[in-house]
């Protein structure tokens, strides 16, 4: 969401729609996509959209509405390329490439060029920067069976200014950490691993108990109000009936529930 308009990501449809949030009413389309998976905003007039099966990361105009060109990412093919999420630090965007990939991106958004990368483990998922200017990165490991490799997952931490790894937490092989997010202070990691979990970026060490614990189901989305810190849970289920979204407080007691469409799994804060 920026400046009253909802960006919505269609990554099946190639398209991404631009919405009034308060009407709902689509004002604007991007087309001719790949497969989006991801929009960030680097001005009023220039935002990169990455993909997935595809070795690019598009640029557009949010005003036209156009594409206007692309970054080709390197040392991989159109058939098993991913961009996923987008994190900026000064003049530099940050990308974790994900299905069948294990990179992060660092892109001048001056040039639009990929000026350096850096290995970390199978299948980065997502992406976050914290107070420190840190960047944080957990992957899933791949799965077993896979040709791209099986390995435990792991949660990194990445000086932003260096581009460096400063620390690694393992995770129990085949386990499924996933939909990592930062605090609006950016000093509190969340993610989901069966239950949710909450860890200080300053700890040296994952946490032991979760702060809230699963419900045998499946949690599917996540997010953290950045007002007051209520954490909100959205709940699959078994991916065909109405999903629930729970609302807990900052120390994991339920505050309420809801039903939603099926498979909630994202958020969007005003």
């Amino acid at each position: 969401i920026r400046d009253g308009v909802g960006w919505i990501v269609v990554n099946n449809s190639h398209v991404v729609f631009a919405i009034d949030i308060s009407t709902f009413r689509e004002v604007g389309r991007i087309t001719n996509l790949s497969s989006p998976r991801y929009i960030h905003f680097i001005s009023d007039t220039k935002a990169y959209v990455t993909q997935i099966w595809d070795n690019r990361i598009f640029i557009v105009n949010p005003k036209t509405f156009e594409i206007t060109g692309h970054i080709v990412c390197p040392n991989m093919t159109m058939e098993a390329g991913s961009t996923e999420q987008m994190v900026q630090y000064g003049d530099y965007l940050f990308v974790n490439c994900w299905s069948y990939q294990n990179r992060i991106l660092k892109i001048d958004t001056r040039t639009d060029s990929i000026v350096a990368e850096l290995t970390v483990g199978i299948q980065p998922t997502s992406l976050a920067l914290d107070c420190n200017g840190k960047l944080w990165t957990i992957t899933d490991g791949g799965f077993a069976g896979s040709p791209y490799g099986y390995e435990a997952p792991a949660l990194y931490c990445i000086d932003a200014e260096s581009f460096t790894i400063e620390k690694q937490f393992s995770f129990k092989l085949g386990s499924d950490p996933s939909e990592l997010l930062i605090s609006s202070d950016g000093q509190t990691l969340y993610w989901i691993n069966d239950d949710i979990w909450a860890m200080d970026v300053s700890a040296d060490r994952i946490p032991l108990r979760p702060v809230i614990e699963s419900r045998g189901t499946k949690y599917y989305g996540l997010t953290v109000s950045p007002t007051n810190g209520d954490i909100y849970v959205a709940d699959a289920i078994d991916y065909q009936q109405q999903g629930i979204i729970y609302r807990y407080s900052a120390t994991g007691e339920l505050v309420d529930e809801f039903y939603v469409g099926i498979i909630p799994g994202a958020f969007g804060w005003k």
